[in-house]
């Protein structure tokens, strides 16, 4: 009954405007934040060890001969904590060649995981400051 009443006041103009200056619509950037760096973490199968790299933006390091460079780590403001998303780029040395480049998810590594037989990488958290 309310929604038929609704309808019949919208059609006939007596329903409440609604202006458009009152709609406020968050955009991509309001919600999402870059970091200043981030922090991953290596496993090296065969030892059975693992390292945390803390990488700025544009930095690189090595784990076992594999070098990790961070180009980019987003993160949502409401949550910074608990998502992030980094562009990695892994260089293999032995190889001479480009392993891995491409958006890792801190929450689901394994959607884009780094494919190699002695190494694994995953991203932990976004540097917020």
């Amino acid at each position: 009954m309310r929604l038929a009443a609704f309808l019949l006041a919208s059609l006939t103009g007596l329903a409440p405007a609604v202006q458009a200056d009152e709609i406020q619509v968050p955009t991509a950037s309001d919600r999402i934040g870059t970091g200043v760096g981030a922090v991953l973490r290596g496993l090296d199968r065969v030892a059975g060890t693992t390292e945390d790299l803390v990488l700025a933006l544009g930095e690189s390091a090595r784990v076992g001969h594999l070098v990790v460079m961070l180009e980019h780590c987003r993160y949502p403001v409401e949550n910074p904590a608990g998502e992030a998303y980094a562009w990695i780029d892994i260089f293999d040395t032995r190889a001479d060649d480009m392993i891995f480049s491409g958006w890792m998810i801190a929450s689901s590594p394994a959607l884009n995981a780094l494919d190699h037989a002695r190494y694994d990488l995953w991203v932990l958290r976004c540097n917020t400051s």
